[in-house]
């Protein structure tokens, strides 16, 4: 059994350096997913029957293109998609071969999550900004966005977090990250410290993004300001 300062010297740097590749594979397809899955969104919001543009069949095919790609398991995708990953990122391992799966998985949950929250708002404060004659763009980022913002910065806590899962998920298919050092040093090696410790690093990444999340939500919410 190795002393803490024994354990620190032998595999911190392995740790930090899985630690780090963990948090890149979190944010950066987090980001790019979150691009989409607005976007996707405020689509799907404005398309809806009785919303401010309706297309119904429009918006119907685009709900059941998100809806199949959020039924594929996170597994699944990333094998079947690895064409696609090859062609975008030159490889299907590493860091930049979980990217595209990862996007694909994260963002229909996104859209559906923007489009959730834009439902949300009164008809009829949309209804006072659009007789004010205000485009609809102008509606989407002065008006709709900035009033879904606490509720988006909550969903966005869901799916880092959802998102960690995927990730530590894939160091099984040699993505790196905390999840393969878990795997291969806790389960093919039977060196269970080494597994604890990037099982403690992951849930102390998920307890600083909720508590990020939830005090970054509190600020923004001019509800509970007024309070």
């Amino acid at each position: 059994m190795l002393s803490l300062s024994e354990f620190v010297a032998e595999y911190g740097e392995l740790l930090f350096e899985g630690t780090l590749s963990t948090l890149v594979m979190l944010v950066v397809p987090t980001i790019i997913a979150y691009v989409i899955g607005i976007a996707l969104g405020v689509v799907l919001y404005l398309t809806a029957p009785g919303s401010l543009r309706p297309k119904p069949v429009f918006n119907g095919i685009l709900g059941w293109i998100v809806n199949i790609l959020r039924s594929f398991p996170f597994i699944v995708l990333m094998i079947a998609i690895i064409p696609l990953t090859r062609i975008l990122m030159g490889t299907i391992s590493g860091i930049a071969g979980v990217i595209p799966p990862l996007v694909f998985s994260i963002a229909p949950f996104v859209s559906r999550t923007v489009e959730q929250s834009l439902s949300e708002i009164p008809r009829a404060s949309v209804e006072a900004v659009e007789s004010c004659g205000a485009s609809v763009p102008c509606i989407v980022f002065h008006a709709l966005l900035p009033e879904t913002l606490p509720s988006l910065i909550r969903g966005a806590a869901l799916t880092l977090i959802s998102t960690l899962g995927y990730i530590a998920m894939a160091g099984a298919f040699g993505a790196g990250g905390l999840g393969d050092i878990a795997i291969r040093y806790g389960y093919y090696r039977y060196q269970t410290e080494v597994m604890i410790a990037a099982v403690v690093i992951i849930v102390v990444i998920v307890q600083v993004i909720q508590s990020v999340c939830d005090l970054l939500a509190r600020k923004v919410d001019h509800r509970m300001a007024n309070r």
